[in-house]
């Protein structure tokens, strides 16, 4: 448990600085889809030196192509996102995505949502208003679109990792997850038609190195405590990310923030761990 309680911290820790160097990346103008490319560029680049031997069968091919995709499509996505919006406003956003698996239950499922799933809709919703709703004049909606489109994507992906993990083992699913990633952010990057120029080779390689320390240690919680609890504990990423967004972009109204993520944390927890 030590040590899966180490990779949730290093987890969150990276999530929240990986954030801040896409949005420099953004600020200094690079493209979402020339940030998202060159990202995953550098981690399958870094998974060549440690390629292992894997057996592919059609059920481990099609999740990794499933995986590569929502993967692609949901970092993509967030970049999009913090290149337009403020990251201490968008990083709670991510306090939505129980939300989003509760309604596909419904849908796709016939779960009926539990009391305290509904108590946890309910501070998700409040924590909102205190962290969009007295600033609303300052918020993008655009980026807010755009922020829950990655965490539907990035959240469906979460799935897909651990079955790989089940098919393969830790080292391996790192190594098909920068592959995939590889492929569809090359496809994205040729359908966008951007130059595929670097604006800050620092920021870019912090990024690289932070994405690629973000998703092993997220593998290796995966592959120790179910998915639903890994995603709720993810969730206290949001504190650091509203800190680093006030501190380092000057972004404002750090103690609604603050209040408003901690109410989301209280609603996320209430629907993954009491369902």
């Amino acid at each position: 448990m030590l040590f899966t309680s180490i990779g949730i911290l290093i987890r969150i820790v990276s999530n929240s600085y990986l954030n801040v160097f896409q949005k420099f990346l953004t600020n200094y103008g690079q493209k979402s889809s020339v940030v998202n490319f060159y990202t995953y560029f550098g981690l399958f680049l870094i998974s060549l030196f440690f390629i292992n031997q894997i057996s592919f069968n059609f059920d481990l091919f099609l999740n990794f192509l499933i995986m590569g995709l929502l993967g692609g499509l949901g970092n993509y996505f967030i970049i999009k996102a913090l290149s337009i919006g403020e990251l201490s406003s968008l990083a709670p956003i991510n306090s939505y995505k129980p939300v989003v698996s509760l309604i596909f239950g419904i849908i796709f499922l016939k779960e009926i949502p539990s009391l305290s799933a509904l108590f946890g809709i309910f501070f998700i919703i409040l924590g909102t208003y205190f962290i969009l709703g007295k600033n609303k004049t300052s918020i993008n909606k655009l980026a807010i679109f755009y922020r829950i489109l990655a965490l539907i994507f990035s959240g469906t992906e979460a799935i897909f990792i651990k079955r790989i993990i089940l098919m393969t083992n830790v080292f391996n699913s790192f190594i098909l997850w920068a592959l995939s990633g590889f492929i569809f952010s090359l496809v994205f990057l040729l359908l966008s038609k951007n130059k595929p120029i670097i604006k800050s080779y620092k920021y870019q390689i912090l990024l690289i190195i932070a994405v690629a320390i973000m998703q092993y240690s997220t593998n290796f919680v995966f592959s120790k405590i179910n998915v639903s609890y890994a995603l709720a504990f993810f969730q206290l990423s949001t504190i650091l990310s509203v800190f680093l967004g006030v501190n380092i972009f000057k972004e404002k109204d750090l103690k609604n923030k603050i209040v408003g993520s901690l109410i989301m944390i209280f609603g996320a927890i209430c629907i993954i761990l009491y369902p």
